[in-house]
Protein backbone atom coordinates (compact mmCIF):
# COMPACT_ATOMS: atom_id res chain seq x y z
CA UNK A 1 0.00 0.00 0.00
CA UNK A 2 2.71 2.61 0.79
CA UNK A 3 4.71 2.08 -2.91
CA UNK A 4 3.14 2.56 -6.69
CA UNK A 5 2.26 -0.80 -8.16
CA UNK A 6 4.48 -2.26 -10.41
CA UNK A 7 4.28 -2.33 -14.22
CA UNK A 8 5.39 -5.68 -15.08
CA UNK A 9 6.72 -8.75 -13.38
CA UNK A 10 10.61 -8.21 -13.61
CA UNK A 11 12.56 -7.87 -10.35
CA UNK A 12 16.24 -6.64 -9.91
CA UNK A 13 17.41 -7.55 -6.83
CA UNK A 14 20.58 -6.72 -4.73
CA UNK A 15 22.24 -8.42 -2.11
CA UNK A 16 25.35 -8.78 -0.58
CA UNK A 17 25.29 -12.42 -0.17
CA UNK A 18 24.21 -14.96 -2.47
CA UNK A 19 22.21 -17.61 -0.78
CA UNK A 20 19.51 -14.89 0.04
CA UNK A 21 19.37 -13.93 -3.56
CA UNK A 22 18.90 -17.20 -4.80
CA UNK A 23 15.72 -17.77 -2.31
CA UNK A 24 14.14 -14.26 -3.57
CA UNK A 25 14.78 -15.67 -7.15
CA UNK A 26 13.67 -18.87 -6.59
CA UNK A 27 10.45 -17.84 -4.77
CA UNK A 28 9.71 -15.21 -7.87
CA UNK A 29 10.31 -17.14 -10.19
CA UNK A 30 8.22 -19.83 -9.05
CA UNK A 31 5.45 -17.71 -8.31
CA UNK A 32 5.39 -16.69 -12.10
CA UNK A 33 7.62 -13.54 -11.93
CA UNK A 34 10.60 -12.48 -13.79
CA UNK A 35 13.91 -11.64 -13.14
CA UNK A 36 14.55 -8.24 -14.63
CA UNK A 37 17.73 -8.15 -17.27
CA UNK A 38 20.17 -5.66 -16.98
CA UNK A 39 20.30 -2.94 -19.72
CA UNK A 40 23.93 -2.30 -20.83
CA UNK A 41 23.92 1.07 -19.35
CA UNK A 42 23.00 -0.73 -15.96
CA UNK A 43 25.41 -3.48 -16.35
CA UNK A 44 28.12 -1.15 -17.13
CA UNK A 45 27.54 1.15 -14.05
CA UNK A 46 27.59 -1.62 -12.10
CA UNK A 47 30.91 -2.85 -13.59
CA UNK A 48 32.48 0.85 -12.75
CA UNK A 49 31.67 0.11 -9.04
CA UNK A 50 31.97 -3.46 -8.04
CA UNK A 51 34.63 -5.87 -8.05
CA UNK A 52 35.49 -8.23 -11.63
CA UNK A 53 33.74 -11.22 -10.52
CA UNK A 54 30.51 -9.87 -9.44
CA UNK A 55 28.91 -12.01 -11.65
CA UNK A 56 27.04 -9.64 -14.79
CA UNK A 57 24.06 -10.76 -14.02
CA UNK A 58 20.45 -10.25 -11.66
CA UNK A 59 20.48 -11.52 -8.76
CA UNK A 60 23.41 -8.73 -8.52
CA UNK A 61 25.67 -9.78 -5.51
CA UNK A 62 27.25 -6.78 -4.24
CA UNK A 63 29.68 -9.09 -2.35
CA UNK A 64 30.19 -9.52 1.19
CA UNK A 65 32.54 -6.31 1.39
CA UNK A 66 29.43 -3.77 0.27
CA UNK A 67 29.67 -0.60 1.98
CA UNK A 68 26.31 1.98 1.97
CA UNK A 69 27.89 3.25 -0.73
CA UNK A 70 27.81 0.74 -2.65
CA UNK A 71 24.52 -0.58 -2.00
CA UNK A 72 23.12 3.08 -2.69
CA UNK A 73 24.88 3.15 -6.10
CA UNK A 74 23.62 -0.24 -7.05
CA UNK A 75 19.89 1.13 -6.30
CA UNK A 76 20.01 4.39 -7.68
CA UNK A 77 21.63 2.44 -11.40
CA UNK A 78 18.25 -0.12 -11.07
CA UNK A 79 16.03 3.19 -10.57
CA UNK A 80 17.03 4.09 -13.65
CA UNK A 81 16.96 0.92 -15.31
CA UNK A 82 13.48 0.75 -17.73
CA UNK A 83 14.05 -3.27 -17.89
CA UNK A 84 13.81 -3.12 -14.38
CA UNK A 85 9.78 -3.00 -12.62
CA UNK A 86 10.92 -3.43 -9.55
CA UNK A 87 13.83 -3.50 -7.33
CA UNK A 88 14.22 -5.76 -3.87
CA UNK A 89 17.11 -5.16 -1.46
CA UNK A 90 18.89 -7.70 0.29
CA UNK A 91 21.33 -7.11 3.81
CA UNK A 92 22.60 -9.42 5.99
CA UNK A 93 24.82 -8.34 8.48
CA UNK A 94 28.99 -8.84 8.02
CA UNK A 95 32.02 -6.72 8.77
CA UNK A 96 31.61 -4.53 6.51
CA UNK A 97 28.20 -4.13 6.36
CA UNK A 98 26.59 -1.25 8.02
CA UNK A 99 22.66 -2.01 8.05
CA UNK A 100 21.51 1.46 9.88
CA UNK A 101 23.85 3.92 7.64
CA UNK A 102 22.73 1.69 4.03
CA UNK A 103 18.98 2.19 5.22
CA UNK A 104 19.39 5.83 5.94
CA UNK A 105 20.85 5.94 2.11
CA UNK A 106 18.40 3.59 0.26
CA UNK A 107 15.28 5.08 2.15
CA UNK A 108 16.07 8.00 -0.01
CA UNK A 109 14.95 6.60 -3.13
CA UNK A 110 11.95 5.53 -1.84
CA UNK A 111 10.13 8.19 -3.98
CA UNK A 112 12.35 8.89 -6.57
CA UNK A 113 12.47 5.84 -8.88
CA UNK A 114 9.08 5.56 -9.36
CA UNK A 115 9.19 1.62 -9.04
CA UNK A 116 8.02 -0.54 -6.33
CA UNK A 117 11.42 -0.79 -3.75
CA UNK A 118 11.34 -3.76 -1.09
CA UNK A 119 13.90 -4.45 1.03
CA UNK A 120 14.94 -7.58 3.31
CA UNK A 121 17.40 -6.56 6.50
CA UNK A 122 18.15 -9.87 7.59
CA UNK A 123 19.88 -10.02 10.88
CA UNK A 124 17.67 -10.15 14.05
CA UNK A 125 18.62 -7.23 16.39
CA UNK A 126 21.60 -6.24 14.27
CA UNK A 127 19.26 -4.93 11.88
CA UNK A 128 16.70 -3.68 13.24
CA UNK A 129 17.55 0.22 13.47
CA UNK A 130 17.59 0.15 9.79
CA UNK A 131 14.68 -2.24 9.00
CA UNK A 132 12.61 0.63 11.50
CA UNK A 133 14.34 3.07 9.35
CA UNK A 134 12.67 1.47 6.12
CA UNK A 135 9.36 0.79 7.44
CA UNK A 136 9.41 4.71 8.69
CA UNK A 137 10.49 5.94 5.25
CA UNK A 138 7.26 3.70 3.32
CA UNK A 139 9.96 0.81 2.31
CA UNK A 140 8.63 -2.34 3.48
CA UNK A 141 11.32 -4.31 4.90
CA UNK A 142 10.94 -8.25 5.56
CA UNK A 143 12.90 -10.65 7.72
CA UNK A 144 13.31 -13.17 4.92
CA UNK A 145 14.34 -12.14 1.17
CA UNK A 146 11.59 -15.20 -0.07
CA UNK A 147 8.84 -13.17 1.64
CA UNK A 148 9.85 -9.83 -0.15
CA UNK A 149 9.76 -11.81 -3.57
CA UNK A 150 6.56 -13.03 -2.78
CA UNK A 151 5.17 -9.76 -1.82
CA UNK A 152 6.24 -8.35 -4.95
CA UNK A 153 4.75 -10.86 -7.19
CA UNK A 154 1.69 -10.30 -4.90
CA UNK A 155 2.01 -6.97 -5.81
CA UNK A 156 2.39 -7.33 -9.82
CA UNK A 157 -0.77 -10.38 -9.54
CA UNK A 158 -2.66 -7.31 -8.58
CA UNK A 159 -1.38 -4.91 -11.08
CA UNK A 160 -1.99 -7.48 -13.65
CA UNK A 161 -5.75 -8.32 -12.51
CA UNK A 162 -6.70 -4.44 -12.49
CA UNK A 163 -5.27 -4.34 -16.23
CA UNK A 164 -7.14 -7.45 -17.54
CA UNK A 165 -10.79 -5.91 -15.46
CA UNK A 166 -10.03 -2.96 -18.26
CA UNK A 167 -9.12 -4.23 -20.67
CA UNK A 168 -11.20 -3.77 -23.96
CA UNK A 169 -12.73 -6.70 -24.83
CA UNK A 170 -13.84 -7.74 -28.79
CA UNK A 171 -17.31 -7.05 -29.70
CA UNK A 172 -18.57 -10.41 -29.76
CA UNK A 173 -21.61 -11.08 -32.59
CA UNK A 174 -25.46 -10.25 -31.36
CA UNK A 175 -26.47 -13.60 -32.47
CA UNK A 176 -29.46 -13.80 -30.32
CA UNK A 177 -30.35 -17.27 -28.10
CA UNK A 178 -33.50 -19.44 -28.88
CA UNK A 179 -35.41 -18.34 -26.48
CA UNK A 180 -38.38 -20.10 -27.30
CA UNK A 181 -36.70 -23.36 -27.92
CA UNK A 182 -35.21 -23.44 -24.30
CA UNK A 183 -38.40 -22.90 -22.67
CA UNK A 184 -40.33 -25.19 -24.87
CA UNK A 185 -37.40 -28.06 -23.61
CA UNK A 186 -37.51 -26.96 -19.57
CA UNK A 187 -41.16 -27.22 -19.83
CA UNK A 188 -41.49 -30.42 -21.33
CA UNK A 189 -38.87 -31.65 -18.27
CA UNK A 190 -40.79 -29.69 -16.13
CA UNK A 191 -44.46 -31.60 -17.06
CA UNK A 192 -42.99 -34.75 -17.42
CA UNK A 193 -41.58 -34.03 -13.39
CA UNK A 194 -37.81 -34.13 -14.72
CA UNK A 195 -35.18 -32.43 -13.58
CA UNK A 196 -32.17 -33.98 -15.32
CA UNK A 197 -32.52 -33.60 -18.91
CA UNK A 198 -31.57 -36.49 -21.58
CA UNK A 199 -27.95 -35.98 -23.96
CA UNK A 200 -30.28 -34.63 -27.18
CA UNK A 201 -32.57 -32.31 -24.60
CA UNK A 202 -29.24 -30.87 -23.25
CA UNK A 203 -27.74 -30.36 -26.78
CA UNK A 204 -30.56 -28.97 -28.16
CA UNK A 205 -30.93 -26.79 -24.96
CA UNK A 206 -27.21 -25.44 -25.86
CA UNK A 207 -27.84 -25.42 -29.56
CA UNK A 208 -30.20 -22.84 -29.26
CA UNK A 209 -27.06 -20.34 -27.84
CA UNK A 210 -25.11 -21.12 -31.09
CA UNK A 211 -23.23 -24.09 -28.98
CA UNK A 212 -22.02 -26.44 -31.64
CA UNK A 213 -23.05 -29.86 -30.82
CA UNK A 214 -22.36 -33.23 -33.00
CA UNK A 215 -25.57 -34.65 -34.76
CA UNK A 216 -27.16 -37.03 -32.22
CA UNK A 217 -30.29 -39.28 -33.01
CA UNK A 218 -32.53 -41.57 -31.14
CA UNK A 219 -33.45 -45.36 -31.07
CA UNK A 220 -35.66 -47.21 -28.73
CA UNK A 221 -34.31 -50.60 -30.59
CA UNK A 222 -31.40 -52.35 -31.71
CA UNK A 223 -32.71 -52.06 -35.39
CA UNK A 224 -33.60 -48.46 -35.29
CA UNK A 225 -30.15 -47.75 -34.05
CA UNK A 226 -28.62 -49.62 -37.11
CA UNK A 227 -30.96 -47.65 -39.20
CA UNK A 228 -29.56 -44.10 -37.50
CA UNK A 229 -26.19 -45.41 -37.98
CA UNK A 230 -26.81 -45.89 -41.78
CA UNK A 231 -28.40 -42.86 -41.87
CA UNK A 232 -25.57 -41.22 -40.18
CA UNK A 233 -22.58 -42.48 -41.53
CA UNK A 234 -20.30 -45.25 -39.82
CA UNK A 235 -18.32 -45.42 -37.68
CA UNK A 236 -20.72 -44.25 -35.16
CA UNK A 237 -21.00 -43.82 -31.05
CA UNK A 238 -23.48 -45.58 -29.07
CA UNK A 239 -24.69 -44.25 -25.58
CA UNK A 240 -27.62 -44.65 -22.92
CA UNK A 241 -30.18 -42.33 -23.39
CA UNK A 242 -31.95 -42.09 -19.66
CA UNK A 243 -31.64 -38.61 -17.51
CA UNK A 244 -30.75 -40.58 -14.97
CA UNK A 245 -28.00 -42.06 -15.82
CA UNK A 246 -24.70 -40.03 -14.71
CA UNK A 247 -21.05 -41.05 -15.50
CA UNK A 248 -22.30 -43.56 -18.46
CA UNK A 249 -18.65 -44.43 -19.33
CA UNK A 250 -18.50 -46.12 -15.72
CA UNK A 251 -20.94 -49.23 -16.11
CA UNK A 252 -20.27 -49.48 -20.08
CA UNK A 253 -23.38 -47.15 -21.30
CA UNK A 254 -20.63 -46.26 -24.10
CA UNK A 255 -19.46 -47.56 -26.59
CA UNK A 256 -17.16 -46.25 -29.41
CA UNK A 257 -15.88 -46.37 -32.93
CA UNK A 258 -18.54 -48.85 -33.70
CA UNK A 259 -18.06 -49.92 -37.75
CA UNK A 260 -21.16 -52.32 -38.75
CA UNK A 261 -24.32 -53.39 -38.10
CA UNK A 262 -22.94 -56.07 -36.31
CA UNK A 263 -21.27 -54.04 -34.00
CA UNK A 264 -23.97 -51.85 -33.37
CA UNK A 265 -26.52 -54.68 -32.43
CA UNK A 266 -23.78 -56.26 -30.49
CA UNK A 267 -23.00 -52.72 -28.52
CA UNK A 268 -26.57 -51.92 -27.98
CA UNK A 269 -27.17 -55.34 -25.84
CA UNK A 270 -24.43 -54.70 -24.01
CA UNK A 271 -25.02 -51.06 -23.02
CA UNK A 272 -29.30 -52.22 -21.77
CA UNK A 273 -27.56 -55.51 -19.99
CA UNK A 274 -25.15 -53.20 -17.88
CA UNK A 275 -27.66 -50.46 -17.11
CA UNK A 276 -30.25 -53.16 -16.24
CA UNK A 277 -27.30 -54.53 -13.30
CA UNK A 278 -27.24 -50.69 -11.96
CA UNK A 279 -31.32 -50.76 -12.15
CA UNK A 280 -31.68 -48.76 -15.17
CA UNK A 281 -34.86 -49.61 -16.73
CA UNK A 282 -34.05 -47.67 -20.13
CA UNK A 283 -34.00 -48.90 -23.85
CA UNK A 284 -33.24 -46.04 -25.29
CA UNK A 285 -29.70 -45.34 -26.70
CA UNK A 286 -28.37 -42.43 -28.78
CA UNK A 287 -26.40 -42.37 -32.09
CA UNK A 288 -23.89 -39.93 -33.04
CA UNK A 289 -21.00 -39.90 -35.26
CA UNK A 290 -17.43 -41.18 -34.34
CA UNK A 291 -15.50 -38.00 -34.32
CA UNK A 292 -11.93 -38.41 -34.22
CA UNK A 293 -8.66 -36.34 -35.30
CA UNK A 294 -5.75 -34.75 -33.25
CA UNK A 295 -8.17 -31.84 -31.21
CA UNK A 296 -8.21 -32.02 -27.31
CA UNK A 297 -10.85 -32.53 -25.04
CA UNK A 298 -11.92 -30.09 -22.87
CA UNK A 299 -14.97 -29.30 -20.42
CA UNK A 300 -17.43 -26.48 -19.67
CA UNK A 301 -19.60 -26.29 -17.12
CA UNK A 302 -21.48 -24.81 -14.51
CA UNK A 303 -22.68 -25.21 -11.20
CA UNK A 304 -24.17 -23.05 -8.02
CA UNK A 305 -21.51 -21.79 -5.43
CA UNK A 306 -22.94 -21.71 -1.59
CA UNK A 307 -21.38 -17.94 -1.82
CA UNK A 308 -20.78 -16.82 -5.25
CA UNK A 309 -23.84 -18.18 -7.26
CA UNK A 310 -23.81 -19.52 -10.52
CA UNK A 311 -20.27 -20.21 -11.35
CA UNK A 312 -18.47 -21.06 -14.98
CA UNK A 313 -15.95 -24.06 -14.95
CA UNK A 314 -13.65 -24.49 -17.93
CA UNK A 315 -10.77 -27.09 -18.09
CA UNK A 316 -9.46 -30.35 -19.35
CA UNK A 317 -12.03 -32.90 -20.26
CA UNK A 318 -12.62 -36.30 -21.16
CA UNK A 319 -12.95 -39.66 -18.50
CA UNK A 320 -9.76 -38.23 -16.41
CA UNK A 321 -11.59 -34.80 -15.75
CA UNK A 322 -11.67 -35.67 -12.15
CA UNK A 323 -8.58 -37.13 -11.71
CA UNK A 324 -6.34 -34.38 -13.65
CA UNK A 325 -8.46 -32.02 -12.13
CA UNK A 326 -7.12 -28.92 -13.94
CA UNK A 327 -9.41 -26.17 -14.39
CA UNK A 328 -10.62 -23.13 -13.86
CA UNK A 329 -13.80 -21.18 -12.17
CA UNK A 330 -15.20 -17.35 -13.38
CA UNK A 331 -18.38 -15.54 -12.48
CA UNK A 332 -20.66 -15.14 -15.29
CA UNK A 333 -21.10 -13.16 -17.39
CA UNK A 334 -17.93 -13.13 -19.49
CA UNK A 335 -17.21 -11.44 -22.08
CA UNK A 336 -14.15 -11.99 -24.23
CA UNK A 337 -11.47 -10.23 -22.36
CA UNK A 338 -12.67 -12.36 -19.23
CA UNK A 339 -12.89 -15.62 -20.92
CA UNK A 340 -9.41 -15.19 -22.03
CA UNK A 341 -8.19 -14.90 -18.72
CA UNK A 342 -10.24 -17.82 -17.28
CA UNK A 343 -8.73 -20.24 -20.04
CA UNK A 344 -4.94 -19.22 -19.49
CA UNK A 345 -5.39 -19.82 -15.91
CA UNK A 346 -5.44 -23.79 -17.10
CA UNK A 347 -2.40 -25.96 -17.90
CA UNK A 348 -4.07 -26.93 -21.24
CA UNK A 349 -4.37 -23.65 -22.38
CA UNK A 350 -0.44 -23.85 -22.82
CA UNK A 351 -1.33 -26.54 -24.73
CA UNK A 352 -3.92 -24.78 -27.64
CA UNK A 353 -1.38 -23.12 -29.72
CA UNK A 354 -0.29 -26.44 -30.90
CA UNK A 355 1.98 -29.01 -29.68
CA UNK A 356 3.65 -32.14 -30.88
CA UNK A 357 2.44 -31.43 -34.49
CA UNK A 358 -0.93 -30.33 -33.92
CA UNK A 359 -2.40 -27.47 -35.07
CA UNK A 360 -3.05 -24.66 -33.31
CA UNK A 361 -6.75 -23.89 -31.76
CA UNK A 362 -8.38 -20.72 -33.38
CA UNK A 363 -8.45 -18.94 -29.63
CA UNK A 364 -11.18 -16.19 -30.34
CA UNK A 365 -13.31 -19.16 -31.57
CA UNK A 366 -12.47 -20.84 -28.15
CA UNK A 367 -13.19 -17.75 -26.14
CA UNK A 368 -16.74 -16.86 -28.11
CA UNK A 369 -17.64 -20.58 -27.17
CA UNK A 370 -16.95 -20.00 -23.10
CA UNK A 371 -18.24 -16.25 -23.62
CA UNK A 372 -21.95 -17.54 -24.79
CA UNK A 373 -22.20 -20.59 -22.05
CA UNK A 374 -21.82 -17.81 -19.53
CA UNK A 375 -24.87 -16.10 -21.28
CA UNK A 376 -26.47 -18.92 -21.33
CA UNK A 377 -25.83 -19.67 -17.74
CA UNK A 378 -26.89 -15.58 -17.02
CA UNK A 379 -29.98 -15.72 -19.03
CA UNK A 380 -31.68 -19.66 -17.43
CA UNK A 381 -31.46 -19.14 -13.90
CA UNK A 382 -33.74 -22.36 -13.62
CA UNK A 383 -30.85 -24.11 -14.66
CA UNK A 384 -28.98 -26.01 -11.53
CA UNK A 385 -25.26 -27.73 -13.00
CA UNK A 386 -24.66 -27.67 -16.65
CA UNK A 387 -22.22 -29.93 -18.49
CA UNK A 388 -20.36 -30.02 -21.47
CA UNK A 389 -17.80 -33.06 -21.58
CA UNK A 390 -15.82 -33.52 -23.59
CA UNK A 391 -16.37 -30.49 -25.74
CA UNK A 392 -13.86 -31.52 -28.50
CA UNK A 393 -11.85 -28.66 -30.48
CA UNK A 394 -9.55 -28.84 -32.69
CA UNK A 395 -8.46 -26.90 -36.13
CA UNK A 396 -11.51 -25.65 -37.52
CA UNK A 397 -14.36 -27.42 -35.34
CA UNK A 398 -15.29 -27.10 -32.15
CA UNK A 399 -18.17 -30.32 -31.05
CA UNK A 400 -20.34 -30.62 -28.28
CA UNK A 401 -20.06 -34.71 -27.95
CA UNK A 402 -21.81 -34.89 -24.88
CA UNK A 403 -23.79 -32.96 -22.17
CA UNK A 404 -25.89 -33.02 -19.59
CA UNK A 405 -28.16 -30.53 -17.48
CA UNK A 406 -30.24 -30.12 -14.30
CA UNK A 407 -32.94 -28.11 -13.31
CA UNK A 408 -33.67 -26.81 -9.94
CA UNK A 409 -36.64 -28.34 -8.18
CA UNK A 410 -40.13 -26.50 -9.71
CA UNK A 411 -41.08 -25.83 -6.37
CA UNK A 412 -37.98 -23.68 -5.93
CA UNK A 413 -38.84 -20.50 -5.28
CA UNK A 414 -35.93 -18.75 -4.59
CA UNK A 415 -33.06 -19.07 -7.09
CA UNK A 416 -29.47 -18.35 -6.48
CA UNK A 417 -28.11 -15.04 -7.90
CA UNK A 418 -25.04 -14.32 -9.94
CA UNK A 419 -22.92 -12.29 -8.14
CA UNK A 420 -22.05 -9.86 -10.71
CA UNK A 421 -24.98 -8.39 -12.47
CA UNK A 422 -25.86 -9.01 -15.93
CA UNK A 423 -26.37 -6.79 -18.86
CA UNK A 424 -29.76 -5.21 -18.33
CA UNK A 425 -31.06 -5.95 -21.96
CA UNK A 426 -34.50 -5.17 -20.42
CA UNK A 427 -33.17 -1.83 -21.21
CA UNK A 428 -32.72 -1.72 -24.87
CA UNK A 429 -35.06 -0.02 -26.98
CA UNK A 430 -35.75 2.05 -30.28
CA UNK A 431 -36.53 5.25 -30.33
CA UNK A 432 -36.76 7.88 -33.85
CA UNK A 433 -34.45 10.90 -33.84
CA UNK A 434 -36.37 14.06 -34.92
CA UNK A 435 -35.30 14.24 -38.62
CA UNK A 436 -32.46 11.61 -38.25
CA UNK A 437 -33.49 8.30 -38.52
CA UNK A 438 -33.95 5.41 -36.09
CA UNK A 439 -31.62 5.25 -33.08
CA UNK A 440 -31.03 2.10 -30.63
CA UNK A 441 -31.12 3.33 -26.79
CA UNK A 442 -29.17 0.51 -24.72
CA UNK A 443 -26.99 0.33 -21.78
CA UNK A 444 -23.57 1.06 -22.50
CA UNK A 445 -20.93 -1.90 -23.08
CA UNK A 446 -17.68 -2.14 -22.57
CA UNK A 447 -16.79 -3.39 -25.99
CA UNK A 448 -17.90 0.45 -26.97
CA UNK A 449 -14.94 1.90 -25.94
CA UNK A 450 -13.58 2.60 -29.65
CA UNK A 451 -17.07 4.24 -30.37
CA UNK A 452 -16.98 6.40 -26.82
CA UNK A 453 -13.35 8.21 -28.72
CA UNK A 454 -15.42 8.66 -31.91
CA UNK A 455 -17.89 10.26 -29.69
CA UNK A 456 -15.66 12.46 -27.97
CA UNK A 457 -14.45 14.08 -31.53
CA UNK A 458 -18.10 15.23 -32.19
CA UNK A 459 -18.36 17.35 -28.76
CA UNK A 460 -17.34 20.99 -28.71
CA UNK A 461 -15.58 22.76 -26.39
CA UNK A 462 -18.67 24.10 -24.83
CA UNK A 463 -19.88 20.92 -24.53
CA UNK A 464 -17.22 19.13 -22.68
CA UNK A 465 -17.48 22.50 -20.27
CA UNK A 466 -21.35 22.00 -19.91
CA UNK A 467 -20.49 18.18 -18.97
CA UNK A 468 -17.54 18.16 -16.55
CA UNK A 469 -17.70 21.85 -15.80
CA UNK A 470 -14.23 21.91 -16.57
CA UNK A 471 -11.77 22.19 -20.15
CA UNK A 472 -10.95 18.60 -20.67
CA UNK A 473 -8.20 18.39 -23.80
CA UNK A 474 -9.55 15.30 -25.97
CA UNK A 475 -6.08 13.24 -25.73
CA UNK A 476 -6.79 13.73 -21.95
CA UNK A 477 -10.81 12.45 -22.52
CA UNK A 478 -9.98 9.43 -24.35
CA UNK A 479 -7.42 7.91 -22.50
CA UNK A 480 -8.05 4.12 -22.08
CA UNK A 481 -7.90 4.31 -18.15
CA UNK A 482 -10.43 7.25 -18.20
CA UNK A 483 -12.78 5.46 -20.67
CA UNK A 484 -12.84 1.87 -18.96
CA UNK A 485 -14.06 3.50 -16.53
CA UNK A 486 -16.32 4.84 -18.28
CA UNK A 487 -17.95 1.15 -20.22
CA UNK A 488 -17.17 -0.65 -17.82
CA UNK A 489 -19.77 -0.93 -15.17
CA UNK A 490 -21.09 -2.49 -12.02
CA UNK A 491 -24.52 -2.46 -13.27
CA UNK A 492 -25.80 -2.70 -9.63
CA UNK A 493 -24.36 0.79 -8.84
CA UNK A 494 -24.47 2.82 -12.04
CA UNK A 495 -26.11 2.59 -15.59
CA UNK A 496 -25.02 4.83 -18.28
CA UNK A 497 -27.39 4.76 -22.05
CA UNK A 498 -25.91 5.23 -24.79
CA UNK A 499 -28.22 6.32 -28.13
CA UNK A 500 -26.28 4.19 -31.45
CA UNK A 501 -27.12 5.68 -34.65
CA UNK A 502 -26.70 3.32 -37.94
CA UNK A 503 -24.33 4.75 -40.35
CA UNK A 504 -23.98 4.88 -44.23
CA UNK A 505 -21.18 1.99 -44.16
CA UNK A 506 -23.17 0.03 -41.18
CA UNK A 507 -21.01 0.63 -38.61
CA UNK A 508 -22.24 2.21 -35.48
CA UNK A 509 -21.71 5.82 -33.88
CA UNK A 510 -22.44 6.92 -30.65
CA UNK A 511 -24.51 10.28 -30.46
CA UNK A 512 -25.37 10.73 -26.82
CA UNK A 513 -24.66 9.37 -23.62
CA UNK A 514 -27.35 9.74 -20.54
CA UNK A 515 -26.13 8.56 -16.81
CA UNK A 516 -27.18 7.11 -13.69
CA UNK A 517 -25.22 6.86 -10.72
CA UNK A 518 -26.33 5.06 -7.16
CA UNK A 519 -24.73 7.79 -4.71
CA UNK A 520 -23.52 5.38 -1.99
CA UNK A 521 -25.07 5.84 1.77
CA UNK A 522 -28.51 6.95 -0.06
CA UNK A 523 -31.61 5.95 -1.94
CA UNK A 524 -30.50 8.67 -4.14
CA UNK A 525 -29.14 8.42 -8.19
CA UNK A 526 -27.09 11.59 -9.75
CA UNK A 527 -28.11 11.66 -13.07
CA UNK A 528 -25.47 13.45 -15.95
CA UNK A 529 -25.78 13.95 -19.78
CA UNK A 530 -23.87 14.59 -22.89
CA UNK A 531 -25.10 14.90 -26.73
CA UNK A 532 -22.94 15.24 -29.72
CA UNK A 533 -23.36 18.30 -31.34
CA UNK A 534 -24.49 17.92 -34.36
CA UNK A 535 -27.57 16.04 -33.13
CA UNK A 536 -28.68 18.64 -29.98
CA UNK A 537 -31.89 19.96 -29.84
CA UNK A 538 -33.68 17.02 -31.76
CA UNK A 539 -34.82 15.48 -28.47
CA UNK A 540 -32.29 13.30 -27.46
CA UNK A 541 -31.67 14.60 -24.13
CA UNK A 542 -35.00 14.75 -23.39
CA UNK A 543 -36.01 11.13 -24.05
CA UNK A 544 -32.37 9.99 -22.46
CA UNK A 545 -33.57 11.51 -19.23
CA UNK A 546 -37.13 9.86 -19.64
CA UNK A 547 -35.47 6.66 -19.85
CA UNK A 548 -33.33 7.49 -16.91
CA UNK A 549 -36.21 8.61 -14.31
CA UNK A 550 -38.07 5.41 -15.65
CA UNK A 551 -35.28 3.19 -14.76
CA UNK A 552 -34.33 5.02 -11.32
CA UNK A 553 -38.34 4.10 -10.72
CA UNK A 554 -37.69 0.54 -11.63
CA UNK A 555 -34.36 0.53 -9.63
CA UNK A 556 -36.61 1.79 -6.72
CA UNK A 557 -34.25 4.77 -6.27
CA UNK A 558 -36.22 7.44 -4.12
CA UNK A 559 -35.12 10.30 -6.05
CA UNK A 560 -32.53 11.60 -8.80
CA UNK A 561 -30.44 14.78 -8.83
CA UNK A 562 -28.51 16.31 -11.24
CA UNK A 563 -26.10 19.45 -11.28
CA UNK A 564 -25.77 22.04 -14.04
CA UNK A 565 -24.58 25.07 -15.04
CA UNK A 566 -26.78 27.96 -14.87
CA UNK A 567 -25.49 29.25 -18.35
CA UNK A 568 -26.49 25.67 -19.32
CA UNK A 569 -29.93 26.57 -20.04
CA UNK A 570 -30.92 23.77 -22.70
CA UNK A 571 -30.40 20.65 -19.89
CA UNK A 572 -32.32 23.06 -17.11
CA UNK A 573 -35.79 23.48 -19.63
CA UNK A 574 -35.14 19.68 -20.66
CA UNK A 575 -35.12 19.02 -16.88
CA UNK A 576 -37.64 21.52 -15.77
CA UNK A 577 -40.24 19.87 -18.83
CA UNK A 578 -39.89 16.56 -17.17
CA UNK A 579 -40.66 17.69 -13.80
CA UNK A 580 -37.57 18.12 -12.25
CA UNK A 581 -37.42 20.98 -9.21
CA UNK A 582 -34.37 23.82 -10.12
CA UNK A 583 -32.90 25.60 -7.47
CA UNK A 584 -30.26 28.11 -8.13
CA UNK A 585 -27.23 29.29 -6.66
CA UNK A 586 -25.07 32.14 -7.87
CA UNK A 587 -22.53 29.44 -9.77
CA UNK A 588 -24.54 25.95 -9.87
CA UNK A 589 -27.94 24.73 -10.28
CA UNK A 590 -29.31 21.73 -9.07
CA UNK A 591 -32.39 19.63 -10.38
CA UNK A 592 -34.29 17.29 -7.98
CA UNK A 593 -37.06 14.84 -9.06
CA UNK A 594 -38.92 12.77 -6.00
CA UNK A 595 -39.40 9.29 -7.35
Amino acid sequence: ARQPRPRGPRLAIVTNAGGPGVLAADTLLTSGGQLAPLSPATAAALDAMLPINWGQHNPIDLQSDATPERYDQAVEALGRDQNADGVLVILTPTMQSNPTRTAELIQRHSRKIGKPLLASWMGGEATAEGERLLQRAGVPAFDYPDTAAHAFQAMWQYSENLRSLYETPALLPEDAADSAAVEAIIALARAEGRQILNEIESKALIAAYGLAACETQPANDAQAAVAVAEQIGYPVVLKLLAADATHKTDFGGVRLNLHNATAVRAAYAQIISSAAQRGISAQRVSVQPMITGAGYELMLGSSVDPQFGPVVVFGVGGDLVEILRDRAIGLPPLNSTLARRLIEQTRIAQALPGVRGRAPIDPAALERIVARFSQLVADQPTIKAIDINPLYVESGRMLALDARVVLHDAAQTSLPKLAIRPYPAQYISQWQLKGGGPVTIRPIRPEDEPQMVDFHKALSEQSVYYRFFRSITFDRRIEHERLARVCFLDYDRELALVAVQQTAGKDTRIIGVGRLSHQRGSDDAEFALLIADGFQGHGLGTELLTRLVDIGRREQFRRIVGYMLPENRGMIRVAERLGFRIKHALDLATATLDL
